[in-house]
This record gives structure tokens, sequence and C-alpha cells, in this order.
């Protein structure tokens, strides 16, 4: 049992630190992923960041999409 919790922890912890950076990407790269942040200032940007950290594999979803298109 007490792998498993090391093993969720670890899991866990990846996911936020690749929520951490693509947060940071996403304060000053914004435009790239949505088109209709290009208006905000990095303020607000700053706000979302929590929601950004764990909504990371929805965003990064977008943001290669943007790539393609």
């Amino acid at each position: 049992m007490e792998l498993v919790i090391k093993v969720f922890l670890l899991f866990l912890a990846i996911y936020f630190l690749i929520g951490f950076l693509f947060g940071l990407f996403f304060i000053f790269r914004a435009p790239k992923i949505d088109p209709l942040m290009s208006d905000s200032k990095k303020k607000v940007r700053i706000l979302l960041f929590p929601g950004v950290m764990a909504t990371w594999p929805f965003l990064i979803g977008k943001l290669f999409k943007s790539k393609t298109n």
C-alpha cells in the first residue's frame, strides 16, 4: 500500500510540475493558445495561472491544434 501511495504522489507531483511549466508558458505566450487572450493584460493571466496549472492537458491540446491550422 505504501508503494501505491508513493507512486500516486509521484504522478501528482509530475502532473503539477508540468502544469507549472505550462502555466509559465501561458503567462507569456497566451495569444498563441487562445486568440481571445491577446487583449488581456499579464495581471489577468497571472490570476488564471492556478486554473491553467490544473487544466493544462486541455490547453496543450488547444496549443497543438492552433499550430496545425
